[in-house]
């Protein structure tokens, strides 16, 4: 994968600015070595039951009723995929974590750095693959943007296009007003190498009130960028 650009996420819930790692060179990993399970052609239908003993909780406005199982299932040394906290693996940790909130934009991430570091679409320990972890996510919210925005990154690198262009698609009638939700969209557009698309989320943003260079910075370096029409 291309190293991943710095993007922030966040909603009108004023969530923390949120980076996206980039990717990781190295294979072997404490807690991390067992059998990759390979997973030919997606059945949705398997990606489980959202009802969960505990929750599901929506990771933008019921973070407070997560720290419980944060502090037990997603230490730092968990979501950096060094070692599991609850006395068995990390992947057994963060499949903890996803059933009580499927939208955790935090466990998301560190099943994408898990699937990078095994080269494997359901790295070992992990309950569900991937995609079925961003099927689960959707099902549960699916106006959440920065879920769409990943997943339109994970089906990108994939090489799968127009799968990514219709979850930024869907991203960007969620956004509605959303000035942050619109700027991590034009930055996903950006990294597609869709210019014209990510100037118009750009001017969204900018016409939203939000303040950011970075992504006007990039369309200008690649002599794409046009202020907007008075």
């Amino acid at each position: 994968m291309a190293a991943a650009a710095r993007r922030v996420s966040g909603d009108a819930q004023g969530m923390k600015p949120l980076r996206i790692p980039k990717p990781v060179r190295h294979l072997v990993i404490v807690g991390l070595l067992g059998w990759c399970v390979q997973v030919a052609a997606q059945d949705f239908s398997a990606c489980g039951p959202l009802a969960n003993h505990y929750g599901p909780f929506d990771y933008r406005t019921e973070r407070s009723r997560l720290k419980v199982v944060e502090d037990y299932h997603f230490t730092p040394e968990v979501e950096s995929l060094v070692r599991g906290k609850s006395g068995t693996s990390v992947a057994a940790d963060i499949s903890y974590l996803m059933r009580t909130s499927p939208n955790h934009h935090r466990g998301l991430l560190a099943i994408l750095r898990l699937s990078e570091r095994t080269k494997c679409p359901q790295p070992p320990n992990l309950q569900y693959s991937v995609e079925c972890y961003f099927d689960r996510a959707i099902r549960f919210k699916p106006d959440d943007t920065v879920v769409r925005v990943l997943y339109a990154q994970y089906l990108h690198r994939q090489k799968r296009a127009p799968q990514a262009l219709a979850q930024l698609q869907a991203a960007t009638e969620f956004a509605r007003d959303n000035a942050l939700s619109h700027f991590n969209i034009g930055l996903m557009y950006f990294e597609m190498g869709d210019d014209t698309r990510a100037l118009e989320q750009a001017h969204k943003a900018r016409a939203l009130g939000l303040d950011r260079p970075e992504l006007e910075q990039r369309l200008k370096a690649k002599g794409a960028w046009k202020d907007p029409a008075s």
